[in-house]
């Protein structure tokens, strides 16, 4: 029987809460589908700060690189506002990507039926199964370039070599062979040296996968097309920032950020598994949040590090069968169950 060994960065704010339902989930595919899991925890965060006076331990590092994967809760919060920019809590987050390697970022926008009402955007615009897998890379570009300020000045520069946008491109060029067999690339090459590179290497890369059509879209006209038409996308190519942005307008397609899973990998098995949501401070504690972006993280962990494609399945559909009558408050509609964020995680375990 496999037997794996996983990293819980709980974080910050509804972190601990929503993690703690992810947990519970993984446990019972696990029963079910005849694998073990172990789990170690770490600090990450807001409260790596508070314990050990910086975002990111050294000991966090070493246990995540010890481990078969890592489940992130998230991180930040007013608290550590005052922090300076290289030990606020979202250093870590960055900092962990760059200790593990985490150069592909996987954040599907999959609308479940039951949630079609919950989208700002009409059904006849959506469709009947929008699913778009949006790639991001995550190492590079601006978030990791030179930045500085002066007294009235500040700066951050975006910055990327052939070598980073080819192993991005490959990994999107992969997706789409699995897929639609349909890839666009979205840059601002009209304004943008960088972009410039970017389009010109990804045509480079297009050249080892004939069968995939290959578009490109300024990321302002994509913005625009996935509110006009999202359903001509299958799979979206693009630079950190402006995969940061698009991956979040897209959860809102889908009906709410607290439905979308990530996941973040190297180039090995190993990953980093998170909800594409914030920390949410504000709610912290009262039982509310929304664990199923998280649950649905541990699906995608499942079918791209572990290997258990199967329970991958299972969850996601157990999810859609609770979604039917079942809702937490943050997308809750009349005549549905309101349940809280535990009773949530307790729901999926018996859909499976």
């Amino acid at each position: 029987m496999a037997d794996y060994k996983i990293t819980l960065l709980k974080g910050d704010g509804i972190g601990p809460e929503i993690v703690d339902q992810a947990v519970k989930v993984l446990n019972k595919a696990a029963d079910k589908f005849g694998f073990g899991v172990t789990y170690d925890e770490a600090l990450l965060g807001g409260c790596a700060i508070d314990a050990t006076g910086v975002p990111l331990p050294e000991e966090t590092v070493a246990k995540c690189k010890a481990s078969d994967s890592v489940i992130l809760g998230a991180v930040g919060g007013p608290k550590w506002d005052d922090q300076p920019g290289n030990n606020r809590p979202e250093a870590g987050l960055l900092g962990i990507r760059g200790a593990l390697g985490l150069f592909a970022n996987l954040r599907p926008s999959v609308i479940f039926g039951p949630l079609k009402s919950a989208s700002p955007i009409k059904d006849e615009i959506i469709g009947d199964n929008m699913d778009i897998m949006i790639v991001r890379e995550l190492t590079g570009g601006i978030y990791f370039g030179e930045r500085g300020k002066s007294e009235d000045a500040a700066w951050d520069t975006e910055k990327y070599s052939v070598a980073e946008i080819e192993r991005i491109a490959r990994v999107a060029f992969d997706m789409a062979m699995k897929r639609n067999k349909k890839l666009t690339s979205v840059d601002k090459a009209n304004v943008l040296e960088s972009s410039r590179l970017w389009r010109k290497t990804v045509i480079e890369v297009s050249k080892e996968y004939p069968e995939v059509e290959l578009n490109h879209m300024y990321v302002d006209n994509c913005a625009m097309q996935l509110v006009r038409n999202p359903k001509q996308f299958d799979v979206i190519v693009t630079s950190n920032i402006f995969g940061d942005i698009l991956s979040d307008e897209a959860s809102m397609i889908a009906g709410s950020i607290g439905m979308l899973a990530s996941a973040s990998l190297s180039g090995g098995k190993l990953g980093l598994y998170e909800p594409i949501h914030g920390s949410a401070p504000d709610i912290a504690g009262l039982g509310i949040a929304n664990p199923l972006a998280t649950i649905l993280s541990v699906a995608m962990m499942l079918r791209y590090s572990l290997g258990q494609p199967q329970a991958a399945d299972a969850i996601e559909a157990a999810v859609s069968e609770v979604l039917k009558t079942n809702r937490t408050p943050d997308i809750y509609e009349d005549g549905m169950n309101k349940v809280s964020c535990s009773q949530m995680g307790d729901l999926v375990c018996e859909a499976l």
